[in-house]
């Protein structure tokens, strides 16, 4: 969700700053602007509607250098996206801010920058902003100290790059809620909201932390923290492989990222198995003593990464015998909670900068929980930082903005967590751990089983091709799978899809069952797989196409209006994790069959940094 890149340097910026919003495309975007200062002393800008691409062509039209600069890819939050909307916003010919996040008291500040005689040429709150520092530059002549007080002034989420024509050797930035990265140079520096956007440039980084405000030269950089006291932030240097950012042989980054799949959970579960047990000490030092202490678990989270707590809630209280809650962070974060004692708050995050996520943490520990555990996948993100305990998920850079890897590392861990617990506390037999154990080893293995019917499935997504409705189905830990399945559905096709326990079907869902509602079904050989078979002999009887994904040893066959896909045999408590692959699949092959854009769906953005 929204992009920022910007720089300072001795050369022409307009490469760096164009490339390094191709490298943001996949946060997901509507418009996408640009502004310089120009050798000539003026502050210019570039911006249109639609991909980065529009904006290129743009700059080919009407070229435009500097060394000073910003850019940014907008998903529209206040205003349509339009041209006028869209960003580096301009006070007179003087300043040039973009934004990402949200100003909540936007409106009250119009009106008085409208009452001081400001007149405003888009709907967005950003404009505000700028407005804002150009009046406060009126009293006030350094454009750095001018950007602390303003500020002080904006409630919400913010990452801000600003630049002026008048003081031509500075980028300002400064982060509340939304976050931002220094990229450092040889005479040269660089700004963005991910440090993927500056990886052509550099590999040194520094993280700005909430409230810090940057003032960035070519030379030098100077931070001050929320108390307005100058501060270092570490230097980090970056190794992970460029590669992660291209698609390579694959046609999508997603179906790229579905075939990394068995690899990235075989590196998540590296370092972290002893011969017959998980290695509790991986989710820090302190994970020992804390989980010894824990009675209850409360997950909080968002989306997909919601759906990988649900799961976790079987495992929890069928393995390790611990009562568990899961909540998703918007709806937490606004109620009041009771918080039993010795509650483990545990956050589920792909990027670790989920606003509601880390409004939901920021609350809990005003609340008096036992401690905070982060799964995540970044580990220099918000979400880690201010965690108590974190297990990182290796999946590497995920550029699709419909989450498959990330979701079943988040698994993994999430068992590890189980098993930890179980372990710890007692509530875990030595067998039954040794045997999970076991299992885990072999999953990637099973995993790419599964990828193997990759054809198979792109045979069946053909049932799809004019429908626009489809119902998936599942019991117990499988339930939540049929949830993360619709919603990859509906996400990158555009087909209204919806989940449900298969045993709810005759409360509502079978109203809507016919030959023009296919239903989709994740079948494990487990202690409900006969309850499950009765469920969709009602589906058949109303005339409804089934898809089922079953264990080869269900004995589930092919027959008039049904269609068996055999999945390779494993352990109960593991299947979620591998039913998981060929509901992606599925989602994946629709929407290719429907022509839209995969990696980059519609209205949707990949970090949600916003409410």
């Amino acid at each position: 969700m929204c992009g920022i890149v910007g720089a300072v340097a001795e050369r022409n910026i307009t490469p760096i700053l164009l490339e390094g919003l191709k490298r943001l495309e996949y946060r997901g975007y509507d418009s996408a602007g640009v502004a310089l200062l120009t050798d000539a002393g003026s502050l210019e800008r570039r911006r249109r509607v639609g991909k980065v691409s529009e904006l290129d062509k743009a700059l080919t039209e009407q070229p435009l250098a500097g060394r000073l600069g910003i850019a940014h890819t907008r998903w529209a939050t206040h205003g349509a996206p339009t041209e006028v909307n869209a960003h580096p916003h301009f006070s007179g010919t003087e300043l040039a801010v973009v934004h990402n996040g949200i100003i909540e008291n936007h409106e009250e500040l119009r009106g008085e920058l409208k009452a001081l005689g400001y007149v405003f040429s888009s709907a967005t709150d950003t404009e505000v902003i700028v407005h804002l520092l150009h009046h406060q530059l009126k009293t006030t002549a350094d454009l750095t100290e001018a950007l602390k007080a303003v500020v002080k002034q904006l409630h919400g989420a913010y990452g801000l790059a600003v630049i002026s024509a008048k003081q031509p050797d500075r980028l300002l930035a400064a982060r509340s809620g939304s976050p931002l990265v220094i990229g450092l140079g040889l005479g040269e520096n660089f700004l963005a909201s991910d440090q993927l956007a500056l990886r052509q440039v550099t590999d040194r980084f520094m993280y700005l932390e909430e409230g810090d405000i940057a003032e960035i030269r070519r030379d030098q950089v100077q931070i001050w923290a929320k108390d307005g006291q100058a501060v270092v932030r570490e230097t980090v240097q970056y190794h992970d492989s460029a590669e992660a950012a291209e698609k390579g042989e694959y046609r999508h980054y997603m179906l790229k990222e579905i075939h990394e799949q068995p690899s990235v959970v075989q590196r998540t579960l590296e370092g972290r198995l002893s011969s017959d047990q998980v290695l509790v000490q991986a989710f820090g030092p302190q994970a020992a003593e804390l989980f010894a202490r824990v009675r209850n678990v409360q997950i909080v989270a968002c989306g997909t990464s919601y759906h990988a707590g649900m799961v976790a809630r079987y495992w929890l209280e069928e393995l390790a015998g611990i009562p568990c809650q899961v909540e998703v962070a918007s709806e937490f974060r606004y109620r009041k909670v009771v918080v039993q004692a010795d509650t483990l708050f545990v956050t589920i995050s792909q990027s670790g900068e989920t606003a509601d996520t880390l409004a939901a943490l920021r609350n809990a520990k005003e609340l008096g929980y036992l401690a905070t555990l982060a799964i995540c996948n970044v580990g220099i993100s918000s979400l880690v930082r201010e965690s108590d305990l974190t297990l990182l998920t290796q999946a590497g850079r995920e550029i699709g903005v419909a989450s498959t890897k990330a979701f079943t590392t988040q698994l993994v861990g999430l068992l590890l967590l189980t098993l930890s617990l179980g372990q710890v506390r007692g509530s875990l037999s030595k067998q039954v751990e040794a045997e999970l154990v076991d299992e885990l080893r072999r999953l990637p293995i099973r995993l790419g089983e599964a990828l193997a019917m990759d054809a198979v499935v792109e045979k069946i997504s053909e049932l799809f091709s004019d429908k626009n409705h489809s119902l998936f189905l599942g019991r117990g830990a499988q339930y939540p799978v049929a949830m993360e399945g619709a919603l990859k559905l509906k996400e990158i096709s555009y087909i209204h899809a919806e989940a449900y326990p298969a045993g709810e079907l005759k409360h509502g869902p079978l109203a809507l069952v016919d030959n023009d509602m296919p239903v989709v079904t994740v079948a494990p050989n487990n202690d409900l797989l006969e309850k499950l078979k009765s469920n969709l002999q009602e589906v058949r009887a109303r005339g409804g196409q089934l898809i089922v994904f079953a264990d080869e040893q269900a004995a589930m066959s092919n027959g008039e209006g049904t269609h068996v896909v055999n999945m390779p045999h494993i352990h109960d408590v593991l299947a979620p994790i591998l039913y998981t692959i060929p509901l992606q699949l599925l989602s994946y092959y629709v929407a290719v069959l429907k022509g839209t854009d995969v990696d980059q769906p519609r209205n949707l953005a990949k970090s949600v940094t916003v409410e």
